[in-house]
């Protein structure tokens, strides 16, 4: 007998569940379940469903270790200021699930996601090996973009590029952001080694654009183009053409890949869509200027927490920070209170919801080890946290964490119960 339609809540349930296959780096599951979807991987006459009477014509890919959300928006909203139908693929999410698939810029609708969620589920239920949650994921991506009739994809790598899910399908250029450490437990432990990971998404003769590297990773980036025959373009230089509604010099670097990956894919651009997509973008969590005296930055790795403290000084000069942190345990925790504790006047250590989440008492251990003299204190939970942050007169800088970036914005938002926790 068929089993019963799933709701929304049923199917994130489901989803979520599928946690429990882990991560499992290879493409061949994925594109078993996007061909057995109707999805054409290989994308017969560059479309991504061949088979599809609405195929999508354009595949933007973007891979890398920071920078790679803030690029995707700002492609999407470029490209949608031009007047392109658009759809993007992100991760993780910050609050719910549904910002990971966005068509237009509006959310999946929970709808879709329980009646793509049912299908699927049925269709892999005796499958061994069994797809993980992110296989499911970027084939419902996939599936809703055809459903809605898009004109290009932009599709943001889960982990690494050569092995993840989103590398099954063909794309029009490989977009590479910063390369640093991260992940170095599925990626590698040199930068070498990530950089080979992250350049796995440079297919044959399509065009690369990457952001500036360190000279290792370029060199990775250079050998794997040249073996691609793939036209290879490092982009040094920031866009200062007009303003950029993401805060931070960094995002003006940003911008200028946005904009040479859209050119190299040969989309259509003018100077109007450039200076609208750009000033409209929006990306929570990244230098997000919540209030007066609130900043809320995602940095969940050194090289990101340096940026972030660069940026800091960009706002705020030589005034320091009430800082809110919580940083996951398999993230490198004394790179990161390494960055950022030369900004903070004083540190506040919550307890969070994950259970991946580092004991605030175990973190507290590299800031003193760090900086003896740092005053920290440790509260119960993210409300209390800012109730004393409140209390100093010091700017706020929360961070640490994507993951804890999204339950302080849903707390934020008045509507806790809304987050929605993923390990993903």
């Amino acid at each position: 007998m068929p089993r019963p339609a799933l709701n929304y809540k049923q199917a994130l349930a489901w989803l979520y569940s599928l946690q429990q296959f882990g991560i499992k780096p290879g493409l061949e599951n994925t594109r078993r379940l996007l061909n057995q979807l109707g999805v054409d991987s290989a994308r017969a006459s560059r479309a991504v469903f061949g088979a599809s009477p609405n195929p999508i014509t354009k595949v933007i890919h973007v891979a890398g270790t920071n920078g790679k959300g803030s690029i995707c928006a700002m492609i999407d909203s470029i490209c949608r200021a031009q007047g392109y139908r658009t759809g993007l693929f992100i991760s993780p999410h910050l609050v719910t699930f549904r910002e990971r698939i966005r068509v237009n810029g509006k959310m999946i609708p929970e709808e879709a996601v329980a009646s793509s969620l049912t299908s699927i589920r049925a269709l892999i239920a005796d499958w061994n090996p069994h797809p993980t949650f992110f296989e499911v994921t970027t084939a419902l991506a996939l599936r809703h973009f055809t459903d809605e009739k898009i004109d290009i994809a932009v599709l943001e790598t889960g982990l690494g590029g050569r092995l993840d899910s989103t590398n099954a399908v063909q794309s029009d250029v490989s977009v590479i952001t910063s390369i640093g450490f991260d992940h170095e437990k599925w990626l590698g432990q040199t930068l070498a080694e990530i950089a080979g990971e992250k350049a796995g998404i440079i297919k044959p003769g399509v065009p690369v654009i990457s952001a500036q590297q360190q000279s290792e990773a370029e060199e990775v980036i250079r050998s794997r183009a040249a073996a691609c025959r793939s036209p290879l373009q490092f982009v040094n230089e920031s866009y200062h053409g007009s303003p950029v509604a993401l805060r931070g010099e960094y995002q003006n670097q940003n911008a200028a890949v946005a904009i040479a990956a859209i050119r190299a894919a040969n989309i259509e651009l003018n100077e109007k869509a450039i200076v609208q997509g750009l000033a409209a973008v929006e990306w929570p969590a990244r230098f997000q200027k919540w209030d007066e005296r609130t900043i809320i930055d995602g940095a969940h790795n050194p090289a990101a927490a340096r940026i972030l403290a660069q940026t800091w000084r960009e706002f705020f000069g030589d005034q320091k920070a009430t800082l809110v942190l919580a940083v996951l345990a398999d993230k490198n925790l004394r790179g990161i209170c390494e960055a950022l504790a030369p900004i903070a006047a004083s540190v506040i250590l919550p307890k969070i919801r994950s259970e991946r989440a580092t004991a605030p008492e175990e973190l507290a251990k590299p800031l003193s080890d760090i900086v003896p003299t740092l005053p920290h204190s440790i509260t119960p939970s993210i409300a209390d946290a800012l109730m004393l942050a409140r209390a100093k007169p010091n700017p706020i800088l929360i961070t640490g964490s994507l993951h804890f970036a999204g339950e302080v914005l849903a707390h934020l938002r008045g509507h806790p119960a809304a987050f929605e926790e993923c390990a993903q």
